[in-house]
């Protein structure tokens, strides 16, 4: 696996992540009874952004371990493709 592949492995996994984690937590305006004048009601209260980016770099970071480990043990192979 090349520098690029890993690269592009880690990002990929990087959005999956913080899609996965983004609503863990996450409580509305609606729920905590404070709503700010002008704002929709279902309006995350604290949405917790930055400890949320630093999970999704965590996850994505052993996710592309992971598949790196994968790729030089030779466990998956790729195909050969005449080009």
């Amino acid at each position: 696996m090349g520098w690029f592949s890993a690269l592009v492995v880690f990002v990929v996994s990087w959005w999956m992540v913080l899609l996965a984690v983004l609503p863990v937590g996450v409580r509305s305006q609606h729920e905590d009874y404070d709503p700010t004048d002008g704002t929709d009601p279902g309006a995350p209260q604290n949405a917790e952004l930055k400890k949320k980016a630093i999970w999704a770099t965590i996850g994505a970071t052993g996710i592309t371990i992971v598949v790196f480990l994968i790729a030089i043990s030779g466990l998956v192979q790729p195909p050969d493709v005449q080009w």
